[in-house]
């Protein structure tokens, strides 16, 4: 018996899933999926069979035949949640599970129609992401095996349901519609993906279009209008895209990430919508997932720096394409602040900061952080800067051509590495960034004018004329830069000129709460409050809880605000928060 991924009941001893067929009925009454899952296995294999469950009520478990097959579910792990375990007979390549979910799934969060922006309509996603997939699907949920499948949601009529694969019917059946989905391509079952509302779409273009409750489409579509010169500058940069098309879907507002990147439907957060396309690197991190985590994937959380680190390095790449060298430097200089904030977060739990980390016993949504994105972007930038651009980008392609569709270990990167590029892991010191906590001293910085000018505007108010042409990420820089001593009058005059209190663009408005609330500015005390009741986005709840939480004064508030909006959150974001609230 070996199971290889701390985070899985899989069995490396046992036949691997090749394809699922899922049937579902959303049941918006009592938050239940009413369902069956049919798996077919890569060969067939007498014995047991373990899959990965949570939470899920299981009905009766049958061959491909229709003849029972006796199973056994096992009581819960904290973690990891119940075993199913399946006896197989001999000859059998296809079991079908049928179950229903229950109404606290973690991979689900059902709203009510006064938690969307139509108000008349209920609404249901998934994030399946880490180890999520299991309340809804009964399988084996491990990034290692990869599946192809075919789904149907019944649905209320006057509902859309999408899904990040490829649409093939709709069909209407009385006060009920069934949408038929299929996913041609391997994926790991966390990228399973779907969402069940009033939802219109736009085309964007050739290959993309956006999807958003009608009452948000025009803003959106404006927003990412700019999508498919993404996609060009991606394809120049790292080979064709395997997907067929890029749609986006913009979320609830209680959608836990800045953007979830599901194949041919990525998930993107509305707060990127501020009216002036500020923000959309965040969807040139999700495009460059199409490669780098959906194409190549880590074979489990303990290597997760493979997906993301990657991730983030062909993110800036293409905003240099598309933005210039100056825009891809400031981004860079925002991630290293979210870097050092993240290492003094986990100062406790050094082995977490290393980039290869070792998880067993450990909630792989507990362990999150931005370690694995901006130390793995770090140390792929020391590859780049030792061997030379050029050199880099073909061993990039040849990364990506080795290990597509695959699921890879930080080991075999680093034997891949050794071959291709030899010797460059020990010019870096490779054994720095993977094994050992911190950040190595000789890590890359960014360089660049824009950056030395508000090096050296820090501190001070600007006047309108130098600051006019500044982009949101120098705002947000030279807010995270502010002296934890400024004087609350500096923050009185800079809302006054800059007017921060009211800004569109939530991460300079969370950057200018976090250092106002800081300073004790007792304006910003009102805009927290109404801020954390209209997004659920953990990138926004967690500093702003946390400076709140800090503060003897704001204490009993924060617990106040998380009690009036918290059942508001996704269920991955409350734990987030109730851990912050805890430690106060």
């Amino acid at each position: 018996m070996a199971r290889p991924d701390p985070h899985s009941y899989n069995d490396s001893t046992q036949p691997e899933t090749e394809t699922l067929d899922w049937k579902a009925r959303v049941d918006f009454r009592t938050h239940r999926l009413h369902a069956e899952a049919t798996l077919t296995l890569k060969e067939a294999s007498a014995g047991p069979l373990d899959l990965d469950t949570r939470d899920l009520e299981i009905l009766r478990v049958v061959d491909g035949n229709g003849r029972p097959l006796p199973y056994m579910l096992a009581p819960p792990e904290p973690i990891l949640g119940s075993r199913l375990r399946v006896e197989l007979p001999s000859g059998v390549r296809q079991l079908t599970v049928h179950y229903r979910t229950s109404p606290t799934a973690s991979a689900l969060q059902w709203l009510t129609p006064s938690q969307t922006a139509g108000g008349q309509h209920p609404f249901l996603y998934s994030q399946c992401q880490a180890i999520h997939a299991r309340s809804v699907v009964p399988l084996q949920d491990t990034p290692r095996i990869r599946i192809r499948y075919r789904a149907s949601l019944r649905v209320p009529k006057a509902l859309k349901a999408v899904m990040a694969a490829s649409f093939v019917r709709r069909e209407e059946h009385g006060v009920e519609a069934e949408e038929h989905y299929e996913m041609p391509q391997p994926v790991p079952p966390y990228l399973l993906a779907f969402a069940v509302g009033s939802l219109a779409p736009k085309e964007l273009g050739p290959r993309s279009r956006v999807w958003a409750e009608p009452e948000l489409l025009e803003d959106a579509a404006e927003e990412f209008s700019g999508v498919d010169d993404m996609l060009r500058a991606a394809e120049s940069l790292f080979g064709p895209y395997d997907w067929e098309r890029f749609d986006l879907l913009t979320m609830p507002p209680s959608f836990p990430y800045g953007g979830m990147e599901n194949p041919r439907l990525t998930f993107l957060t509305p707060t990127l919508i501020a009216g002036d396309k500020s923000l959309v690197n965040v969807v040139a991190h999700e495009l460059a997932h199409s490669w780098t985590g959906n194409l190549v994937t880590n074979a489990s959380a303990e290597h997760f720096w493979l997906n993301e680190g990657f991730t983030v390095f062909a993110e800036r790449r293409i905003l240099e394409a598309l933005a210039g060298p100056e825009v891809a430097a400031l981004n860079a200089a925002l991630g290293r602040r979210a870097l050092d904030e993240a290492l003094h977060h986990f100062r406790e739990h050094p082995h977490l900061t290393a980039l290869r980390t070792h998880l067993t016993g450990v909630d792989p949504d507990e362990a999150f952080s931005q370690i694995p994105y901006e130390k793995g972007y770090l140390f792929l930038r020391a590859m780049e800067d030792a061997v030379g651009r050029e050199a880099f980008d073909g061993f990039l392609r040849r990364y990506l051509a080795t290990y597509r569709f695959r699921a890879l270990t930080t080991e075999e990167f680093i034997a891949f590495t050794e071959r291709e590029l030899p010797g460059v892991l020990a010019k870096v010191d490779a054994e720095a960034y993977l094994q050992r906590p911190g950040v190595p001293a000789s890590a890359p910085s960014p360089r660049s004018s824009r950056l030395e000018a508000l090096q050296r505007a820090r501190g001070t108010v600007p006047s309108v004329e130098a600051a006019k042409d500044w982009t949101p990420a120098e705002w947000q820089l030279f807010l995270e830069w502010m002296p934890s001593d400024a004087p609350r009058d500096l923050f009185r005059q800079l809302d006054e000129r800059f007017a921060f209190t009211r800004s569109r663009n939530s991460e300079v408005l969370v950057a200018w709460l976090v250092a106002a609330l800081r300073a004790g500015w007792g304006p910003a005390v009102g805009r927290t409050e109404a801020f954390l009741g209209e997004v659920g986005r953990m990138k926004y709840l967690k500093p702003l809880y946390g400076v709140l939480a800090a503060s003897r004064e704001h204490r009993a508030l924060a617990r106040s605000l998380f009690k009036q909006y918290g059942e508001r959150y996704h269920p991955i974001a409350r734990q987030g928060v109730e851990l912050i609230l805890s430690r106060a």
